[in-house]
């Protein structure tokens, strides 16, 4: 098994992945609603949003698997994430870097998978909009563009999100400051 190297910009990676305030929270229908797409779209049982911070790849949104993580070390997405470009492995059991992962080896036993990375409007990919199988399969070009349109729908749903947070601490913020001016 080959560990995927980390990015060159790493530190700023995962201040701007951290920035989203979206790791270990509850599913969102909106994202779930893009994975069950993706899946649909790429015919594979399985397709996951997944963040890679320091240690591991967590899954914001998951189809087809039980996992709510696994180490960074064993992710598919740690390689990934490394390029702008959908990463296709038609065969993981014959690609030199996943042989002998145990994602390959064990269950969920990832034979096929192709992930388009989370680019944020900053350039860091955060993570995967991934789709994986347990057989070895091939991808239409038409797949591999729908998915890493939806990987851009992804990310516009987490900037949505952000905004909206920020929003309420703005108003907050607000009510608070107009509370004090009332009471002074």
């Amino acid at each position: 098994m080959k560990i995927a190297a980390k990015p060159l910009d790493e530190k700023e990676r995962l201040r701007a992945l951290l920035a989203y305030e979206v790791l270990d929270t509850l599913p969102e229908q909106s994202l779930d609603d893009l994975t069950r797409i993706a899946s649909h779209i790429c015919q594979t049982p399985m397709a996951l949003i997944s963040l890679i911070d320091d240690s591991r790849q967590w899954f914001k949104s998951k189809q087809g698997l039980a996992a709510e993580e696994t180490p960074r070390d064993y992710a598919f997405c740690a390689h990934a994430i490394l390029s702008d470009e959908v990463m296709v492995v038609p065969d993981s059991a014959k690609d030199e870097r996943f042989f002998d992962n145990p994602l390959v080896t064990g269950p969920p036993s990832v034979q096929f998978y192709a992930g388009a990375p989370l680019i944020t409007s900053a350039g860091f990919r955060i993570g995967t909009l991934c789709v994986l199988d347990n057989v070895p399969r091939e991808m239409a070009v038409t797949q591999v563009e729908a998915l890493a349109a939806l990987a851009r729908l992804v990310v516009a749903q987490l900037d949505q999100r952000m905004q909206n947070m920020e929003l309420r601490q703005y108003q907050a913020e607000l009510s608070a400051a107009k509370l004090a001016a009332e009471t002074a």
